[in-house]
């Protein structure tokens, strides 16, 4: 750990309480050694453990990552079950060591398209380290901004048909309210790594006023170091939230 910049992180007051990342690169990465992708994202669990760490040693309270969307559903079948298999392997691993250090793990998304054996090892990790009080570590697993909100809208609607929510009452608490992250703040700063200029259908009301790093580091390559990076470069931003700074 670089105590020059973890010392600087913890000088500024204005730490994010919420960092999310968008975890690309993984393919890539194995691409440019001549490995099949699969190693890719096995190399990506030190990167996951790495950012845990860094996220622990600046203070930051609620950590989201973006482990497996919904549009990964459509990749070969081979790649899909490498990747539930690295999320078992993930849970059994590291579940342990997160509840030492005070991590507690929730599983957000549409999760009945999982597989069993993947649902019990969220069940198992979930339990496991329920109650940590150091960290919050959301991991977004068949999880899209856009489905998450037409089921928001779904949820909204049959409250209205049933006659327990009037029409002119829906207003973004009430929208809020029917996300995966009803109970979470929004995130104040998202990494993405591997370069692209894009949020890939990732948390789209919630990043609304998040600010954004983005970081040529492939996933894998991604450590402690680029995520104090990434934080030191947010606490030199305005955050106006669409307003203007008072004079």
């Amino acid at each position: 750990m670089s105590s020059d910049n973890i010392d600087r992180i913890r000088l500024c007051s204005d730490v994010p309480e919420h960092v999310a990342i968008i975890m690309d690169g993984n393919g890539r990465w194995a691409g440019e050694r001549g490995l099949p992708r699969h190693l890719g994202h096995r190399e990506g669990m030190n990167a996951v453990r790495e950012s845990v760490e860094g996220a622990i040693a600046a203070g930051v309270q609620i950590l989201t990552l973006f482990a497996f969307s919904t549009e990964n559903w459509n990749r070969p079948p081979q790649e899909v079950s490498a990747l539930m298999q690295l999320l078992q392997h993930y849970a059994r691993r590291e579940g342990e060591e997160l509840r030492k250090r005070g991590v507690e793990v929730h599983v957000l998304g549409e999760l009945d398209r999982v597989d069993s054996a993947t649902r019990r090892a969220i069940e198992t990790i979930t339990d496991s380290t329920r109650g940590g009080i150091t960290l919050r570590l959301n991991l977004m697993i068949s999880y899209g901004g856009r489905e998450e909100l037409v089921r928001a809208a779904r949820i909204l609607s049959e409250r209205v048909r049933a006659g327990e929510l009037d029409p002119d009452e829906i207003n973004e608490d009430e929208l809020q309210k029917t996300l995966f992250t009803r109970d979470v703040r929004e995130p104040d700063l998202l990494i993405r790594t591997s370069g692209e200029f894009r949020i890939s259908n990732f948390m789209l009301w919630q990043l609304a006023y998040t600010e954004l790093h983005i970081t040529r580091v492939l996933w894998p390559d991604f450590g402690r170091e680029d995520f104090f990076e990434a934080i030191l470069e947010y606490q030199n931003r305005d955050r106006r939230f669409g307003s203007v700074r008072s004079q």
